[in-house]
């Protein structure tokens, strides 16, 4: 049985409701081009997710755009979106091998970027809004693809779909994990798999608080720590109003990190360490482990990565197109790859490109 939903065809057929597939469904939307848009979660964003405690919304993926990424700020103002900056005022802290704490000492690394006002999974949700509802499909996942064809995976069953150009909004590092039909040639593969998926090996606690006790003691929220289970941490709060929050990067390996309870309790015994005995009784704990995130994290993204990859589309994967295969998320890039920018900007780029192949194959099927 097929999905009722799914049309057996579409002129484009976007991979991955991510915000690079949605802004490049937006851009096809313009052109009044055919596509149909399928995303395996139950909810669009990928790595983009908020989690709402008492009215606030925290982002447990990326949470920043920067001064300079001109794509982050227009979409803002098209969607009619508030942003703030990032808190940044106060004493810094820093947490040495022996856990010992010390103030005014590093920088804050986030000081001047910008955030948005109700967390970045409501821009997804306005973004989503934007668009007509019956050509985008959740629970609906490829799992086989060809040429001008893919297999998706659907609650209902399997799903067989007919493309003229397919548009893979996916890291490259999950786009090797599917069966392509004929296979791809070794160096293409492997020029799949030698692209790191952004954040893919990161995990994020976010401790949520009805005070923000450590700005009322002068601190900021950053500290950096090299005793852990947190590296890095900032404050999480809300543009207005509580609750507050403070968040950190976790250090340690995904091996010693499966044990979510111990994870959080360890994690706030830190906050305490850095910020003071009024960390220890937080009104909710939040975790998000992307490594253990099948549809974010391969294999090799187990590992967090130590300095920002050199992004941009490799050779092998431009030779596609000439298939009518596309690749769109921020890994491909040129410029912003792994940033919330890199999205916007592999989407710009690859929309043209995309129209002109579906309109020549379009016109060779006459």
């Amino acid at each position: 049985m097929s999905d009722p939903t799914l049309p057996a065809s579409a002129d484009v057929l976007i991979v991955g409701g991510g915000l690079a597939g949605l802004a490049l469904a937006k851009q096809l939307l313009v052109a009044g081009v055919d596509f149909q848009l399928v995303e395996a979660r139950p909810r669009f964003g990928g790595r983009i997710k908020g989690s709402d405690v008492g009215g606030a919304a925290f982002d447990m993926g990326p949470a920043w755009f920067w001064p300079g990424q001109l794509r982050m700020a227009a979409l803002t103002q098209e969607l009619n979106l508030g942003v703030f900056e990032q808190f940044a005022q106060g004493d810094l802290s820093f947490e040495d091998e022996e856990g010992q704490v010390h103030r005014g000492r590093g920088y804050a690394s986030m000081e001047g970027s910008f955030r948005v006002k109700g967390g970045l999974a409501h821009l997804i949700a306005q973004l989503v809004q934007s668009l007509p509802q019956e050509r985008l499909h959740l629970h609906s996942r490829v799992t086989r693809l060809g040429e001008a064809c893919a297999e998706i995976e659907t609650r209902c069953n399997t799903h067989k779909i007919a493309a003229r150009t397919i548009a893979l909004a996916v890291p490259p590092r999950l786009a090797a994990q599917l069966d392509f039909f004929p296979a791809l040639e070794p160096i293409t593969h492997d020029a799949l798999l030698n692209v790191p998926t952004w954040m893919a090996g990161q995990a994020k606690v976010v401790a949520v608080y009805d005070r923000p006790f450590w700005r009322e003691a002068g601190l900021s929220g950053d500290a950096m720590s090299r005793h852990g289970p947190l590296v890095e941490i900032h404050d999480a709060s809300p543009a207005e109003g509580g609750p507050y929050a403070l968040f950190g990067f976790v250090g340690i390996p995904i091996e010693a990190r499966r044990d979510a309870e111990s994870l959080k309790s360890a994690a706030v015994a830190q906050l305490v360490r850095l910020f003071g005995a009024e960390a220890a009784e937080p009104r909710d704990v939040l975790l998000k482990d992307w490594a253990l995130d099948e549809l974010t994290a391969a294999p090799r993204d187990h590992a967090p990565l130590m300095a920002h990859p050199r992004y941009g589309m490799p050779p092998m994967l431009d030779a596609l197109h000439a298939q009518g295969l596309f690749f769109c998320g921020t890994e491909v890039a040129a410029t912003f790859g792994g940033f919330l920018e890199g999205a916007l900007e592999a989407a710009e780029a690859a929309a043209p490109r995309i129209i002109k192949s579906t309109m020549s194959r379009t016109a060779a099927s006459f």
